[in-house]
């Protein structure tokens, strides 16, 4: 049985676009890989090791795309009381806030405020209401000040 993968409309159209220009790279990998074939030798031909290598790293990402996408639930967003996919959190602790948004596991990006449910703080923030104080892993606790 397959795994859902929960995602944002966000998060699907940007896996979308990178599937669309993985693709529309087949042909330039194509053409280096011939240019390197008629080298010669293929035994100790670099330029051919590598145009395989970016060859079969490009098919592997867009066959992990194609399949996530397959098995994509869209995360509905939206205001909620409740902290949930989806939801954008503010918290706020002595002066000090921090917004994250919490996303699937596929779609997450600390950099970006994006944390997974599966992650320890998206596992803390999860359910909880406005007013409601979230201790995090390392100890600290935050006021949930707003969900989004």
């Amino acid at each position: 049985m397959a795994k859902t993968v929960s995602i944002t409309a966000e998060g699907r159209k940007e896996l979308e676009e990178e599937l669309k220009a993985l693709k529309a790279r087949r042909p330039e990998i194509a053409d280096k890989i011939a240019l390197a074939r008629s080298y010669g030798d293929l035994s100790e031909n670099e330029d051919y090791s590598a145009a395989r290598g970016e060859q079969k790293v490009v098919e592997g990402r867009i066959l992990e795309i194609e399949d996530i996408l397959l098995h994509a639930k869209i995360i509905k967003s939206g205001k909620r009381e409740k902290v949930a996919m989806g939801s954008t959190v503010t918290l706020k602790s002595d002066g000090k806030t921090n917004t994250y948004t919490l996303v699937g596991a596929v779609e997450a990006n600390p950099l970006e405020g994006k944390i997974s449910n599966e992650s320890p703080i998206g596992k803390a923030i999860f359910g909880k209401k406005v007013g409601e104080e979230v201790t995090l892993p390392n100890g600290k606790k935050f006021k949930v000040s707003e969900i989004k």
